[in-house]
């Protein structure tokens, strides 16, 4: 769905739609693993820089929910993770701050994005916000022991029968220690 700037002057536009899975790439490492539900509204607000300048804001403002498989940190077997946030967006057009000389952006500036030629693409909106509600680590269970990093066996599934290894020579100065140390 996009939205033209020249459609939202005339009047905001209210969505509410399901994506199906596949409609949004989010990655090779990221699955919809069902419709993804976004509704909203999306508008103009002109914003006054001086007696002649006058900037076309679109502030889009909604919520989405769903579910994505990510690999799991540990195991990389695909893990469900459901999403569901709102958001509340200022885009401006590209190049509308920009100007010859250096200055400091305030906090809520660093909020602002910016969309090219007239008009701004729901799905790249959504792309964004899943992705960033996505949690930095995902595990499939707490205790979730990972892969061999010998062999590649995931050893939630069985036991790896590879040998610990050489050990580091280094290392043998302090072969004694734990037993020295409990008694």
């Amino acid at each position: 769905m996009e939205f033209k700037v020249s459609e939202l002057e005339k009047e905001p536009v209210e969505f509410d739609l399901e994506l199906t899975p596949g409609a949004i790439g989010f990655g090779d490492e990221i699955e919809q693993s069902g419709p993804l539900a976004a509704a909203g509204r999306a508008e103009v607000i002109h914003e006054h820089r001086g007696p002649k300048e006058v900037v076309a804001d679109i502030r889009l403002k909604g919520r989405f929910s769903g579910a994505v498989l990510v690999p799991c940190a540990r195991c990389v077997e695909p893990v469900a993770v459901p999403l569901a946030a709102e958001f509340d967006l200022i885009f401006r057009p590209v190049g509308a701050d920009s100007d010859t000389g250096e200055r400091a952006i305030s906090a809520p500036e660093t909020e602002i994005g910016y969309y090219q030629k007239d008009s701004l693409a729901l799905e790249d909106v959504l792309r964004e916000q899943v992705l960033l509600s996505l949690p930095v680590r995902t595990l499939c269970k707490p205790d979730c022991k990972g892969l061999c990093p010998r062999c590649g066996a995931n050893r939630n599934n069985q036991p790896c029968s590879c040998d610990a290894g050489p050990t580091d020579p280094r290392w043998e100065a302090l072969a004694g220690l734990r037993s020295r140390v409990k008694s």
